[in-house]
């Protein structure tokens, strides 16, 4: 018999962090599905970033390099799929959804300090975890970033300061490019038009300050928007729901 068969199917680990923390680029040889139980955590994986606030988790596959910022005091609950038995998700790094179910799970599993599957209950647990991962929605909290160095640039201003008002063509003086390039590169290498992309890079940040506990009024102004009600009205075209209801408890 395999030696990774004497090993249990799920590892955890439940910790505190402190604000500012950052948790330098690793990979992980088994799954990880990365939950935050409060607070918010900003994650670089390739070339992009990810936003994991309460009531989400970050899934990442086996050996995806990834770092980890913290965002007010995080409590972060991570499990850790044994390659042979991890379930298999629709993309190898993606922001799911953590319904009431899901998140006494994993946080029964962390204070159980894992899941061995030799055993019956531990067997029982696990069927229902695995279900629970298969059926609960992604979200799309990703954030691409350019990849040519130029746009690079140009992008990490914007996220810098995500409220300021520089125009396109003040940002590219900066970033030796031109506008015309700039608006090309980022929309073959995002998907998305620059004012596109700096209205996205707006609303993760107030994801991030919405979970710090900020009021809305607040968060809007210091997201670059003249008013609340705009803000309201992108954040809900953006995401599906208000800031109100996306801090909702999941249902």
């Amino acid at each position: 018999m395999s030696r990774i068969r004497h090993e249990p199917c799920v590892r955890s680990l439940g910790l505190s962090v402190a604000p500012g923390h950052r948790i330098e680029p690793h990979a992980h040889e088994w799954p990880q599905l990365v939950y935050a139980v409060s607070g918010v955590i900003s994650a670089a994986v390739g070339a992009g970033n990810w936003i994991v606030p309460p009531m989400r988790a970050l899934w990442l596959d086996a050996g995806t390099e990834h770092t980890l910022s913290m965002r007010g005091r995080v409590e972060m609950r991570t499990l850790y799929f044994r390659p042979d038995v991890a379930p298999r998700m629709a993309e190898a790094c993606c922001v799911i959804d953590v319904p009431p179910l899901l998140r006494e799970l994993v946080v029964h599993v962390v204070g159980a300090g894992g899941l061995d599957c030799s055993l019956a209950s531990g067997r029982a647990l696990f069927r229902v975890l695995v279900d629970q991962l298969r059926v609960v929605p992604e979200r799309p909290l990703a954030l691409p970033i350019p990849t040519d160095e130029r746009a690079k640039r140009v992008a990490m201003s914007v996220l810098s300061r995500p409220g300021g008002t520089m125009s396109l063509e003040q940002l590219v003086r900066r970033a030796g490019i031109s506008a015309r390039t700039a608006e090309r590169l980022f929309l073959t290498q995002t998907g998305m038009p620059f004012g596109r992309w700096r209205q996205h890079a707006r609303l993760h940040e107030s994801i991030r300050l919405l979970g710090e506990g900020l009021p809305v009024v607040k968060v809007a102004l210091q997201v670059g928007y003249r008013s609340p009600s705009a803000f309201v009205a992108a954040f809900r075209k953006c995401f599906g729901r208000t800031p109100a209801q996306y801090y909702q408890r999941a249902t």
